[in-house]
């Protein structure tokens, strides 16, 4: 029989499911409870999802806060980027615009701090390298999340969503300091 013939039991639901086929769903169903109960543990004790907060703004009120905070604690220029080295403990505040990252951070190791980031044009991706953290930062939305630096080094702040022709240009950094 090919696929092209109909079956020749036109009732194919009232057909007996085989021994071998009940043990093969029973397997799969045990192995989507094991998995669906080890999501909150993952979640709780593998440290592989960030807890994030989410917050509406628009891109005006989100670049107020963002240049506040560079006159406020800025200490230098990196290829016309302003460098700024916020207290421990603050809140502080990076945008992706096209195509950078800005400002850049100096930040304290062991010392935690609440870092922000929205978009002020387009969807962007953050990916913090080497330790790969990665969120989507959108416009209109300031995404909020608590980091403590344990490894003092440079990080690099790579765009992974693609943005427009100067994607592969949108790099930005973030120094950890002792």
């Amino acid at each position: 029989m090919t696929s092209f013939m109909p079956p020749a039991d036109r009732h194919w639901w009232k057909v007996p499911v085989g021994r071998q086929e009940l043990v093969w769903i029973a397997i799969a169903l045990v192995w989507c409870i094991i998995m669906f109960l080890m999501m909150p543990l993952w979640h709780v004790y593998g440290k592989q999802n960030l807890s994030t907060e989410a917050y509406q703004t628009t891109p005006a009120k989100y670049g107020a806060k963002v240049e506040e905070m560079v006159n406020k604690y800025k200490v230098g220029v990196e290829a016309g980027i302003p460098v700024v080295k916020p207290p421990a403990g603050s809140d502080i505040y990076m945008l992706g615009r096209l195509w950078q990252w800005y400002p850049v951070l100096k930040l304290k190791k062991n010392q935690q701090y609440r870092l922000h980031l929205s978009s002020m044009d387009y969807q962007h991706g953050f990916s913090l390298q080497p330790i790969n953290i990665n969120l989507q930062v959108v416009p209109g939305y300031d995404m909020v999340l608590k980091v403590t630096p344990d490894k003092s080094g440079v990080y690099s702040v790579v765009c992974n969503e693609y943005c427009g022709i100067g994607h592969h240009t949108m790099v930005g950094k973030i120094y950890v300091e002792d």
